[in-house]
């Protein structure tokens, strides 16, 4: 299988887990569970107590339930006003981020060349991972609050436990996470340029070619001098000459 194949596979798997994540946060925010507590009377009526992020409710086991939004903005305790936002921008920046990245994979072809579709889902990639980090930071302040209040023993007021939309979203956020973190790195690496640039290879020329072949190291069983030639073929050297003209010899006769 051709590496384009399975990394065009690996994008819809993480594409899917990324939108499962995403469906999931976004169910938890209607859902009232987000604590709960039940209080038993001398009666037979058992009556549950239930909130989330926008009201309180209550109901007991004739079925008779009733909810109240929260009275004022302004008097909201501030972890209330963080999770608001937080869980808001998850819900958001996770609907953008399966737009790009449903633009920019190799499956869909709306995109333009290969690098502008890798760097559109690299940009999708880093949208899901902010969805999943907002949506982690508010599920587990929400939890953490719900814990410190029902483990304290000075707390008097009615302690509360945590509901299931907390579970469902940090399920969510894990998805979101995991398959932004995944996307972004196949994504990035086709994408992004390389952080160690190549060295650009200068164009042999004339010059460069005649002089490492002329200066070349030669093998061990190679008996030629690594030193230029003395002289140029046609051409003999002043010395050539005058060991030539030394070098000739007379006969006995020449001299009679």
């Amino acid at each position: 299988m051709e590496y384009r194949s399975v990394v065009m596979y690996m994008e819809i798997g993480c594409f899917v887990s990324c939108l499962c994540g995403w469906i999931l946060v976004c169910s938890t925010l209607p859902t009232e569970y987000w604590t709960f507590s039940e209080v038993g009377s001398i009666v037979l009526t058992t009556s549950n107590y239930y909130s989330n992020l926008w009201r309180d409710c209550i109901s007991d086991t004739t079925g008779v339930s009733d909810c109240k939004d929260y009275p004022s903005m302004l008097g909201l305790p501030l972890y209330l006003h963080v999770c608001r936002a937080l869980a808001v921008c998850a819900v958001i920046t996770g609907f953008f981020g399966g737009v790009l990245t449903l633009i920019g994979m190799k499956c869909t072809k709306i995109g333009g060349s290969e690098l502008a579709n890798a760097r559109v889902t690299f940009a999708g990639a880093l949208t899901y991972l902010v969805s999943g980090c907002c949506g982690m930071i508010t599920y587990s302040w929400w939890a953490n609050k719900v814990v410190r209040e029902y483990l304290d023993p000075n707390f008097r007021e009615q302690k509360f436990e945590i509901g299931a939309a907390v579970f469902v979203g940090w399920g969510g956020s894990v998805l979101l996470l995991s398959g932004g973190s995944v996307l972004s790195y196949f994504s990035g690496k086709e994408g992004l340029p390389s952080s160690s640039p190549t060295r650009t290879r200068r164009p042999a020329t004339y010059a460069t070619a005649r002089t490492r072949r002329t200066y070349m190291m030669p093998a061990r069983s190679s008996r030629v001098s690594l030193g230029p030639p003395l002289f140029y073929e046609g051409r003999r050297s002043r010395g050539t000459r005058a060991t030539v003209k030394t070098a000739k010899t007379f006969s006995r006769d020449s001299f009679v």
